[in-house]
């Protein structure tokens, strides 16, 4: 559902920048300031004015096309960042990603690309107007989104002129990202003031409902105080009062535990104990917590936690594997196909965002030339993981040259999985008013720009072939009357395999 929620993005930030089609271009332009003779007086004004030159090094979009209006674009392609050892004599070299690829987020930042070019074909949204994109890797690092938040504010032109800054020519419209809940916080902090709308597909802090601490933060996916609402009653729902917690050390995670714990109490659920993580930590701090997993007399585990970081834990988990566990999962893993390689977690539950289905997007993801990927060192680097091999000057030299018989059509990955497309099915033309239906999908907003909170259940299950996949096995409502939010529709398979739950009594 990532290209409907990005399309929703940018027609929302479109929206509110006042880029709409019941007015012609040119007054679209002059809502926006970039008429001529703006743009000519910002010009005459150079010799009254301050002169000013951009600071650091300038950080490259890693997909760009020019516009009419452009519209940025930040998400966690990678999800790690090279560790800068400052010695405050010599200038500090520029923030690099490291490690490989999540082709998750990749497939989100060309799903963006997609959005715009519908738009951009469609003589309904926005006729006559060609919108352009700046889209940035933040590496899942505060450090970089806020550089990446910087620039979207300020532009790429190394020298301006403060008279110029009436037309903000250099400013993007709007923004749409960052994945994570972290990042977008420092984003907002910085392009907020600014009166940069910044639209999130998957930041779901409940922290950012809040206005007055996020005014230009929207986003299309629900809050987490739902979801720790919602896996406070399943739990309760099995009968489970006694569990295990651990969640991601960062604003996702913790302020998602936090809302999950306050829910469990009410409910009379007992913690064993509640861990912390995150993927920067030592590999001491992972040891600890599989440690206190594996001596633990809880058979359920909590986990609130970013793909990222539960990552790691999980791999420790494998080197030792624990007692058999029931995990019960945040949407950002339960959802990830990427997280389904761990067998040992078959049974796992959790609540995801309803599925959709987009005409085309399969089609526009699977058209990758070879010109196209050599073009682009994402893509690049993405397909030479993806079929273990180098395209010309790469500088894989430890792998074979890639020789024009790799199909990215037989590629089992989650760039090319649409069957998972999750997040958040809408379109939006009028924030906080909307109410309508796109796709099958109903749409509406609260007070807080946050979407009705909908679910899937989802069920690790194993296969007649023995592999993971995940079912739809029931729904949860937030908008539906009490006693009447959840439902169960389908058979469960639990860790041990079998179908009938398995009690796991508070010990008071």
């Amino acid at each position: 559902m990532e290209i409907s929620a990005l399309c929703i993005g940018l027609i929302l930030s479109l929206g509110l920048c006042g880029l709409n089609s019941d007015g012609s271009e040119d007054d679209v332009k002059q809502r926006t300031g970039l008429t001529e003779d703006r743009i000519g007086a910002g010009v005459s004004t150079q010799t009254s004015s301050v002169k000013c030159k951009l600071q650091g090094t300038t950080r490259l979009p890693v997909f760009s096309m020019d516009g009419d209006y452009v519209i940025g674009g930040v998400f966690s392609i990678h999800h790690y960042m090279n560790t800068v050892k400052h010695n405050y004599i010599t200038m500090p070299e520029p923030l690099r990603c490291t490690g490989s690829i999540d082709s998750r987020e990749l497939r989100f930042s060309r799903a963006m690309i997609f959005a715009i070019e519908e738009i951009n074909n469609s003589t309904e949204l926005l006729p006559g107007i060609k919108l352009g994109y700046q889209i940035y890797d933040s590496c899942a690092s505060v450090p970089v989104a806020v550089h990446v938040a910087f620039q979207l504010s300020n532009g790429l032109d190394p020298v301006f002129y403060t008279g110029d800054n009436c037309s903000q020519s250099g400013m993007v419209k709007a923004v749409v990202g960052e994945s994570g809940s972290s990042p977008s916080i420092s984003m907002s902090r910085i392009i907020g003031p600014c009166n940069i709308p910044q639209v999130s597909h998957f930041a779901t802090c409940a922290c950012l409902s809040n206005k007055q601490q996020y005014p230009n933060f929207f986003r299309t996916i629900p809050s987490d105080q739902f979801q720790a609402d919602a896996l406070a009653k399943l739990v309760k729902h099995f009968g489970w009062t006694w569990i295990g917690a651990v969640r991601s050390d960062s604003d996702y995670g913790n302020n998602g535990m936090a809302s999950f714990l306050d829910a469990a109490h009410r409910e009379g659920i007992c913690v064993e104990y509640s861990e912390s993580f995150y993927r920067t930590h030592p590999r001491s701090r992972f040891q600890r917590v599989a440690d206190v997993i594996r001596r633990s007399t809880a058979m359920v585990v909590v986990a609130f936690a970013a793909a990222g970081d539960l990552r790691l834990l999980l791999e420790e988990l494998l080197l030792e594997p624990s007692p058999p566990r029931q995990w019960i999962g945040s949407e950002a893993w339960v959802t990830n196909t990427d997280m389904l390689r761990f067998s040992f977690c078959a049974g796992a539950i959790g609540f995801a965002i309803e599925r959709s289905v987009i005409p085309g997007l399969r089609d526009f993801l699977l058209d990758l030339s070879r010109s196209k990927v050599a073009a682009s060192p994402v893509l690049t680097e993405f397909w030479e993981d993806a079929f273990n091999c180098r395209l010309g000057k790469s500088a894989a030299i430890d792998k074979r040259l890639c020789d024009g018989t790799e199909d990215i059509k037989t590629l089992q990955s989650p760039y090319t999985d649409t069957s998972q497309l999750r997040i958040t099915n809408m379109v939006l033309t009028q924030l906080k008013k909307a109410n309508f239906s796109q796709n099958g999908y109903d749409v509406s907003f609260d007070a807080n720009g946050d979407p009705v909170a909908r679910y899937e259940l989802v069920n690790w299950q194993k296969s007649e072939s023995g592999s993971i996949e995940m079912v739809t096995v029931g729904h949860y409502d937030a908008s539906l009357p009490v006693g009447q939010k959840f439902r169960i529709n389908r058979n469960i398979t639990w860790v041990d395999g079998g179908t009938q739950v398995r009690s796991t009594k508070a010990i008071i």
